[in-house]
């Protein structure tokens, strides 16, 4: 078995290359992306954010509050970007 062969030094996490990666992602995509797949932030899935209200069918965490309020957020700075750009 040659060894030389099997191994690749980018799975050891080299320097030379990381210059070579190119990324596809905004910075913002990057810290989307490590707040949601965070600890902290999959924790709000057992904190209760909003009791739900007699014959209610919606029960709501914080986690799942979070991901509304960041869709409305999105959606109001779409908006608002496409009317200035216009």
């Amino acid at each position: 078995m040659d060894w030389r062969r099997l191994l690749s030094a980018k799975r050891f996490g080299m320097e030379e290359f990381h210059a070579e990666r190119q990324e596809n992602r905004s910075e913002f995509q990057r810290d989307y992306d490590r707040l949601v797949f965070s600890a902290p932030f999959r924790r709000l899935q057992n904190k209760t954010q909003v009791f739900p209200l007699p014959g209610s069918v919606f029960v709501h965490n914080r986690l799942t509050h979070s991901l509304e309020v960041a869709c409305v957020g999105r959606s109001l700075g779409n908006d608002t970007a496409k009317a200035i750009l216009i």
